[in-house]
């Protein structure tokens, strides 16, 4: 599904698509970047800056609303069986693969949102942030942070990628 709506969105302006991919829960700037920077027709053929900024502002935009709606969502939802099913699957995935933010707070989820891994990121970060009990005021900056981080990560994993395959093909 999320292929499908990357196919979709890859109509729009190559900025805008970018900033919207980034934005997906699963895509986030992990599947962003690597789509701006790759030739049209299968990317978007941004410059690596553009890309990096881009993915960064589409990242970032969910944070907000993420941060300060998660508790009352969830609250409200849990009262129906089905929502109550998801936020305990949810929550039970993200606690076991939080420990460092359990440990280390802020800085761990630096490093949680920042290590380009699968189910890490921004969305899992926020809700790590909520369910360890991370202050708002740390979690902005510090998920912040790690999507820099991951962005720089994946930007020049990317580069090196495309390197790769403008030089052999």
């Amino acid at each position: 599904m999320t292929e499908q709506l990357v196919g979709y969105l890859s109509h729009f302006p190559k900025d805008l698509a970018t900033v919207l991919i980034a934005m997906l829960p699963i895509a986030e700037l992990r599947g962003a970047i690597p789509w701006a920077l790759a030739s049209p027709p299968m990317g978007g053929g941004l410059g690596w800056q553009e890309a990096y900024i881009y993915a960064v502002i589409g990242n970032f935009l969910p944070v907000i609303p993420l941060l300060l709606l998660l508790e009352p969502l969830s609250s409200r939802l849990r009262k129906f069986k089905i929502f109550d099913r998801f936020f305990i699957w949810l929550f039970a995935r993200t606690r076991r693969r939080g420990k460092l933010i359990e440990r280390y707070e802020a800085l761990g989820l630096i490093l949680f949102v920042g290590i380009p891994l699968p189910v890490t990121g921004a969305w899992t970060g926020s809700v790590a942030a909520f369910l360890f009990g991370v202050h708002l005021k740390w979690a902005l900056p510090a998920i912040f942070a790690g999507i820099l981080l991951a962005g720089v990560v994946v930007t020049l994993a990317s580069l090196g990628v495309i390197g790769f395959l403008d030089i052999f093909l």
